[in-house]
């Protein structure tokens, strides 16, 4: 069997059955990280019409293990999975989860995120000791706003891309926020208040940036032929691939585009038998408005330094002809630090039909792609509402 026969052997033999959110969204200075956990996975579980006691595979990243999240909703795991990367781990746990599924080792599987970015309840500090800690924080380098830049000023200098033209991409996700009643900010922005908001670190100003929230986020994940007798219609995995590139910013070998995005996005689409003119619908990481561009440059839907104009053109907001980040993104939905479960539920959401003023009409296929870190790891996923 060939790489690409295996590769296709796994596309639509799973499916997501249950996404949903903590039971609130925001600043939650009395909920801890484990309870925005518990609390998304009972309410995914209740989406897909199942009980918490048929959960045999958890899945996780970040502070808390696997095995911690299975103690505190009661069941006993076959298969488990903390991988770590960023942001991004949670939908590269889609991944993983649709091998483990596939193979057996596990029947329901839960892939769980819960975060008090903004209130810090039980969060415990830590020192990077890896690279960047230890030969980059040293010597100047900050937040990740310091980082990411670097990475936006170098595109500028390269593609001649603009201020105006970043902020293009907070006011087509403001637009797609304010159709969404769990958004944090919901009203109207333009260019101009993006260019005169706060600044932060060059060239980015504060409405650049995303929102630093608590919330949980969880998806439940079966085989397809039991996947036909849940709740809700079942969502495909049709495709989905990981990549690592590097984890300190210096070791960037282009500082322009993502390598890591490229191998995911490549093995995402070999999978599911598609390419980026395929797509109905997006969602895509969007820690900084920079972000989303680059991300579709290096997918290969446009040229490098063209991204921005899916953006400043109306093709990515509403009543565009490619939506992306439709629930209105990390920069106004929520943003949590790791923010890569809300895409997937919002793509699932999106194929489902069940969004509302802001659902796109006739979405067959959607995209999700997220970063880890500074564009250090990717995961991409395709996902479909029919095989």
């Amino acid at each position: 069997m060939t790489d690409r026969a295996r590769l296709r052997a796994l596309s639509n033999s799973t499916c997501i059955v249950g996404v949903d959110e903590s039971d609130e969204l925001g600043t939650l200075p009395h909920k801890s990280q484990l309870t925005l956990h518990v609390e998304a996975i009972h309410n995914a579980v209740r989406d897909a019409g199942l009980k918490v006691a048929d959960i045999d595979g958890v899945f996780t990243a970040g502070q808390h293990s696997p095995a911690t999240i299975a103690e505190a909703i009661g069941v006993t795991p076959r298969y488990v999975d903390g991988t770590t990367v960023g942001g991004c781990s949670f939908i590269i746990m889609v991944g993983h989860a649709m091998v483990a599924l596939h193979h057996g080792l596990c029947d329901v599987a839960v892939i769980s995120h819960g975060e008090s970015g903004r209130s810090g309840v039980g969060v415990t500090p830590r020192r990077d000791t890896a690279l960047p800690g230890q030969w980059e924080a040293p010597y100047g380098f900050g937040g990740a706003p310091t980082y990411f830049g670097l990475i936006t000023t170098r595109h500028m200098h390269e593609h001649g891309t603009t201020l105006e033209q970043w902020a293009q991409v907070a006011v087509s996700t403001r637009k797609w926020a304010a159709l969404n009643p769990k958004a944090k900010n919901r009203e109207p922005i333009t260019v101009q208040d993006v260019l005169r908001s706060r600044p932060v670190v060059w060239p980015f100003n504060v409405l650049n940036i995303c929102l630093v929230t608590d919330a949980g986020g969880a998806v439940v994940m079966t085989r397809a032929e039991r996947a036909r007798d849940c709740a809700k219609p079942p969502v495909y995995v049709r495709g989905a691939g990981e990549g690592a590139e590097h984890v300190a910013l210096t070791q960037m070998r282009d500082l322009t585009t993502s390598q890591a995005t490229r191998l995911s996005g490549d093995k995402a689409f070999a999978m599911a038998g598609v390419r980026p003119a395929d797509f109905q619908h997006v969602m895509l990481y969007d820690a900084f408005t920079s972000g989303p561009p680059i991300m579709l440059e290096s997918l290969g839907f446009c040229k490098p330094g063209e991204g921005v104009h899916f953006f400043e053109e109306g093709r990515a907001t509403p009543g565009g002809t490619l939506p992306i980040n439709t629930n209105g993104g990390g920069l106004s939905y929520t943003h949590t630090g790791m923010y890569g479960i809300f895409p997937i539920i919002e793509s699932v959401r999106q194929l489902r039909g069940e969004c509302g003023p802001r659902q796109v009409p006739g979405v067959r296929l959607s995209l999700v792609n997220g970063m880890g870190g500074m564009l250090s790891a990717a995961g991409t996923l395709v996902l479909a509402n029919q095989t």
